[in-house]
């Protein structure tokens, strides 16, 4: 990868590819749901709906799925974090040999917790490496976990440089969301993990008679974009909607990587968007995230906070990054770019609240 040095873009700056809908992904190797029902509180999160947003829209329904709580955490990733740990353990456990001394990863804050998290139900002590601009208080949630948390000062690329520098000296396991030319078998069980959540909505919509015709995916490296991409690319689908990633126009690598043509680093500034704040594409959601996704927008930090208040007034209690979701369909539709996603009529839109508002305490 490179680095460029395009300017930052601006609210409602957005990518555009035709013919997204016919990309095939990869046949699912595993479906982490049956493993993932037997942890203790698993349930499906809920479907909320946004009815005056969808009016306001000409859209049938704005749904919300609502991952403000997901097993005893503010946030989706234990999803991936449990599924890839068990993975992992599994499979040293196949070849004789031992389990870890730790667990290690770099995160911005919700993976780290939810992989500290893991550890402490299977007994295993985690490192976690944060960059800088990381809230105090979701470092001290990562702590109260029972991890050791290593503040870099380095920004989200430095940090997870140094976490995959300490799995090295230390023979720890390192458990890092992004993957890169030679660690790709731990980010893509991470991938399959976060499945699980657009497995639930198919089925919280099929019981009802719908499907969605839009999702709405944030995007810091892009693993869960991948995820969400995969999972309504698989070969064989009939209902393939279409799908918008949304990233702060502080760290906007996918946008600036497809404008490129190719993955491309950039130098990211502070935002509030702190989960998304990625300068880096994940080399294994590279292909998805070029191939398989309709289009990707860029919204600011004031864009993420009007739409956390549109979803406190709904009843959901969403951070900056469970938020940008909708903030990216509104700014879609006030650029007027929403109609190049040729939605239908009657349409259903389905946002990926990934955090609350706990996750990434202002």
């Amino acid at each position: 990868m490179t680095m460029t040095t395009d300017s930052t873009p601006r609210s409602g700056a957005h990518h555009h590819r035709a013919g997204a809908r016919d990309w095939t992904a990869p046949p699912p190797r595993s479906s982490a749901r049956a493993f993932h029902r037997t942890l203790h509180g698993y349930a499906p999160t809920r479907l909320a709906a946004l009815p005056e947003a969808a009016r306001d829209l000409g859209l049938a329904r704005v749904l919300v799925k609502d991952e403000t709580s997901r097993l005893g955490l503010p946030a989706f990733k234990v999803l991936g974090a449990s599924w890839a740990v068990h993975q992992a353990l599994s499979a040293l456990e196949a070849a004789g040999e031992p389990r870890p001394p730790r667990l290690t990863t770099a995160t911005d804050g919700n993976h780290g917790r939810a992989l500290a998290r893991t550890g402490a139900l299977l007994g295993i002590s985690a490192k976690i490496f944060i960059p800088d601009g990381v809230h105090p208080q979701a470092a001290d949630a990562i702590r109260a976990e029972g991890a050791e948390v290593v503040a870099t000062g380095l920004d989200y690329d430095g940090a997870v440089a140094a976490a995959t520098a300490y799995a090295h000296e230390t023979g720890a396991l390192l458990v890092q969301d992004t993957a890169w030319p030679g660690y790709e078998e731990i980010p893509a069980w991470i991938v399959e993990g976060y499945r699980t959540l657009v497995e639930e909505v198919d089925e919280q919509l099929a019981a009802d008679g719908h499907a969605p015709d839009l999702v709405v995916i944030p995007v810091g490296v892009g693993s869960l974009a991948q995820g969400v991409i995969e999972h309504y690319r698989t070969p064989g689908r009939a209902a393939r909607p279409a799908l918008l990633a949304v990233e702060p126009v502080a760290a906007a690598c996918v946008l600036v990587s497809r404008q490129a043509g190719e993955p491309l680093s950039v130098a990211t500034t502070a935002t509030t968007m702190a989960g998304l704040n990625c300068g880096t594409p994940s080399s294994a959601a590279w292909p998805a995230l070029s191939g398989g996704l309709d289009a990707v927008v860029s919204v600011t930090d004031s864009d993420a906070r009007a739409a956390q208040a549109i979803l406190r007034d709904a009843g959901i209690d969403a951070g900056p990054c469970g938020a940008a979701p909708l903030a990216g369909l509104l700014a879609m539709a006030a650029t007027g770019a929403l109609t190049d996603l040729d939605l239908p009529t009657e349409a259903t839109v389905v946002l990926l609240c990934t955090e609350g508002a706990a996750a990434n305490p202002a």
